[in-house]
C-alpha cells in the first residue's frame, strides 16, 4: 500500500471518424455537384459555429443553451453524412438531460475531437471530389 508509482501514462484519445459515404453521394446525385457543395459548404459552417457556441455555453455553464446547439447538430450532421458525430451530440444531451457532469466534460470533449476529424475528412473528400 506505501508503494507510490512514478510512471505516469498519457491517453491520447484517437477514434477513427468514418463518414456516411452513401448519405454524401445521395446528396450529390440529388442536388448535384454545385448543389450538393453548396448544402455541405453551409451545414459544415454551420457545425462549426454551433461548436464554438456549444464550447462557451459549457465554459459558462449555460447548459440549456448548449443542449439547444448540441441538438441542432444531431441532424446537421446526420444531413450530411456524419453518423459518430450525431451519436456523440446525442450523448452530450443526454448528459445534460441527466444532470451527469462528468460525464458531460468527457462527453464534450470527445464531440470536440470528432467534429475536428469529421470536418477535416469531410474537406478532404470535398477536394478530392473536384
Amino acid at each position: 500500500m506505501g508503494e507510490i508509482l512514478e510512471q505516469v501514462t498519457v491517453l491520447q484519445p484517437a477514434e477513427r471518424v468514418r463518414l456516411d459515404a452513401d448519405r454524401i453521394e445521395a446528396l450529390y446525385r440529388q442536388l448535384g455537384p454545385r448543389g450538393a457543395e453548396d448544402v455541405v459548404c453551409r451545414a459544415l459552417e454551420e457545425i462549426a459555429a454551433r461548436l464554438a457556441r456549444a464550447e462557451a455555453d459549457y465554459r459558462a455553464a449555460r447548459f440549456a443553451a448548449m443542449r439547444k446547439c448540441c441538438r441542432g447538430l444531431v441532424g446537421m450532421a446526420e444531413e450530411v453524412g456524419m453518423p459518430l458525430m450525431a451519436r456523440v451530440a446525442r450523448d452530450v444531451t443526454a448528459c445534460i438531460d441527466t444532470g451527469d457532469g462528468t460525464g458531460l466534460g468527457a462527453t464534450f470533449a470527445r464531440l470536440l475531437r470528432i467534429a475536428e476529424r469529421s470536418l477535416c475528412e469531410i474537406w478532404d473528400m470535398q477536394d478530392d471530389a473536384f
